[in-house]
């Protein structure tokens, strides 16, 4: 029988303890679109089997629109963050450092941060650690965090996501978070973002593979939304199953900030807050 966790969470007592892993492991998908590091965006295009991916070059502080369906208003946001100090002259990377994933249809809003995980933090929700292990349920949304390592958010009839929290142990580099898309079928066709416009399936050709000016990798052309781009073909880390170690995924790197793939350019999806 669940008991109340605030007036509007409940915490399923059949849960283990926040102590205690969960044997109810969630199965992922084999391949998965998702955000992490530097920031490396990975688009998994199946009906292709095949995968894209791009960079996005911007400054700590930036906010970034992942995910924005306007028919329903679920929205994903995450704010850059940069190295605590870096040479002068060496290339600034950025992480996302802070995600605010919000269905305002329910009144559920939830921050995270390589720190802390914040349920309805404008209305002085709980305040969870990384530490704790907890399954979480406001109507139709599930948080389920898994201790030290990630958490999932399901959004009932719509979609699940999963956060990946980095630790940094030595060097320069701040704690950050990975973002992942486990399931989008459901989600509007009118659903856009960086990730979002991705979600339902969408056409491109290769052709005229030959050395790039890196000998080691290969250069293509790619046609997609009516841009003809050259691509080069590369490899980018998949965190989502293996947070420590990831797994490699070869895609065809889109250069210039996603140019040519995204819609518009990347500005365009720069907004004011998380939420």
């Amino acid at each position: 029988m669940p008991f109340p966790f605030t007036s509007a969470f409940m915490l399923s007592a059949s849960q283990p303890s926040p102590t205690r892993p969960s044997s109810n492991v969630m199965q992922l998908p084999s391949q998965v679109t998702g955000v992490d590091t530097d920031p490396h965006f990975i688009i998994h295009v199946p009906q292709k089997e095949d995968t894209l991916c791009f960079n996005i070059n911007e400054e700590p502080g930036v906010v970034l629109s992942l995910v924005q369906d306007p028919d329903t208003g679920f929205s994903v946001n995450g704010q850059l963050i940069g190295n605590n100090a870096r040479s002068p002259g060496q290339h600034e990377g950025t992480y996302f450092g802070r995600l605010g994933i919000a269905n305002p249809a329910t009144g559920f809003q939830l921050e995270v941060t390589p720190q802390n995980i914040m349920l309805n933090p404008r209305s002085g929700g709980p305040v969870f650690s990384w530490r704790d292990q907890a399954l979480l349920r406001q109507d139709e949304v599930v948080v389920a965090i898994n201790r030290k390592k990630s958490l999932v958010v399901s959004v009932e009839d719509r979609g699940t996501f999963e956060v990946v929290l980095h630790r940094v142990w030595k060097g320069s580099h701040q704690d950050f978070l990975g973002f992942y898309v486990l399931d989008s079928h459901q989600m509007s066709r009118r659903t856009h973002g960086l990730l979002g416009q991705f979600f339902h399936p969408f056409d491109y050709k290769v052709s005229d593979l030959h050395p790039g000016s890196d000998p080691t990798k290969t250069d293509a052309t790619m046609v997609v939304k009516n841009h003809r781009l050259t691509v080069t073909r590369g490899s980018q880390k998949d965190y989502s199953k293996d947070p420590r170690h990831g797994a490699e995924v070869t895609c065809w790197f889109v250069h210039n900030n996603g140019a040519g793939l995204i819609d518009g350019i990347h500005t365009d999806y720069i907004v004011p807050d998380i939420f």
